[in-house]
């Protein structure tokens, strides 16, 4: 329920601005040209008329051109928007063109050597596209016919880009010339300029997709973190419950085999309790006190219908080991035959073995003499707990 809540907020934030961009991610129409060389080659037009604004468009009567390219420039522009430039004209003033408000007649040479500071108004109205208009200052020198002047420079002017690298470029630049004795004069440009060493930068739109991505990626970061908190807190709690379920199972385990361990205790007290069957010298028959004691053994056995029990019988020191041996062996059976027929115990609860006198339970082992109260305390058949 959380995650839906969260894919919910999501959705909301991101659709007011996802229509902005077709697709989450920047390509190369969100990268502008940030800082370059230009060079340039074109046409260069002289107005050196001397009507001021009169006759501004008058390109038949005041335009000075020629026939080949004439004008080449080279530059390098900043990301700030500046850009300084040097440009190097040639013309010649034709002759019935209008030069300082008279017609020419005679044809001369016209050189100008020009340097300018300009600045991109797109910096300040926003970005055009391929449309990049831009101003500037400078200072120049001209001849004209071996007549120098030197000249205060203004320039307004655009270039239309067709690619990153390629573009056209109109500009006029007002010249004022230095010395009371100087003239003024216009001169247009147009022609074809080229980019390289270019830097690139993000556009505005670009800027704005950016910010889309990171506000989006930051969304789905913070999504993708309280769904990996959620999981790791349902984690954490399966851990935690399966951590207790094993100490849980772990306590019941061991409190199982603590009772297990204390039952055991507990049967084999009652077992010791009866205490041993004893038996007469050389003899392996039960006597009516010994079947009473068996007899008891008997009522824990049915009392603990799991309880198995292994019988050990043993012989004194008299006699020989082989003899000793058969003799503790008839004694196991004896004992067990009576359990199981006269008491109804399953034989498969019973096991037995006969030691003979390897386990005698005191020092009567034949090299010294003994009484018969030590000698039958060894006679017997003994009961051991095997399972329950």
């Amino acid at each position: 329920m959380k995650i839906f809540g969260y894919t919910l907020v999501f959705l909301l934030l991101i659709s007011s601005n996802i229509n902005s961009a077709q697709e989450l991610g920047l390509t190369d129409k969100d990268y502008i040209v940030k800082s370059s060389w230009m060079v340039g080659l074109g046409y260069n037009f002289v107005d050196d008329s001397g009507g001021r604004l009169k006759g501004l468009f008058d390109v038949k009567e005041n335009w000075n051109a020629l026939a080949y390219p004439s004008r080449l420039s080279i530059g390098r522009y900043f990301k700030s928007g500046l850009g300084v430039e040097g440009i190097v004209t040639y013309n010649k003033y034709k002759v019935g063109k209008i030069i300082d408000g008279a017609v020419n007649a005679t044809e001369s040479d016209y050189l100008a050597f020009d340097s300018r500071l300009s600045y991109d108004l797109n910096k300040i109205i926003g970005e055009t596209g391929f449309f990049d208009p831009y101003v500037g200052v400078g200072l120049g020198y001209a001849d004209v016919n071996d007549d120098f002047m030197g000249s205060y420079n203004a320039i307004v002017g655009f270039r239309a880009w067709f690619s990153d690298r390629i573009g056209l470029d109109l500009s006029s630049t007002g010249k004022w010339g230095m010395g009371k004795s100087a003239g003024n004069h216009l001169q247009h440009a147009v022609g074809v300029v080229y980019q390289f060493g270019i830097k690139k930068g993000l556009s505005a739109k670009g800027m704005r997709k950016l910010e889309l991505i990171n506000e989006t990626q930051r969304i789905t970061d913070s999504i993708n973190a309280a769904k990996k908190a959620e999981e790791d807190a349902r984690l954490r709690a399966e851990r935690l419950a399966r951590e207790k379920e094993q100490t849980r199972l772990a306590a019941k385990e061991k409190a199982k085999v603590e009772a297990r361990k204390q039952r055991r205790i507990e049967l084999e007290n009652e077992v010791k309790a009866v205490g041993n069957v004893s038996f007469a010298f050389n003899s392996s028959a039960l006597s009516k006190g010994e079947k009473e004691r068996l007899d008891k053994i008997a009522v824990i056995m049915k009392a603990n219908p799991t309880l198995t029990l292994k019988v050990n019988s043993h012989a004194d020191s008299w006699g020989t080991n082989e003899f000793n041996m058969d003799l503790s062996k008839k004694r196991v059976k004896n004992t067990i035959d009576y359990m199981v027929s006269q008491k109804g115990i399953d034989a498969s609860r019973l096991d037995g073995e006969g030691f003979g006198e390897t386990q005698l339970l005191n020092d009567c082992d034949g090299s010294k003499p003994c009484p018969e109260s030590k000698h039958s305390v060894n006679r017997r058949s003994e009961f051991n707990v095997l399972d329950f």
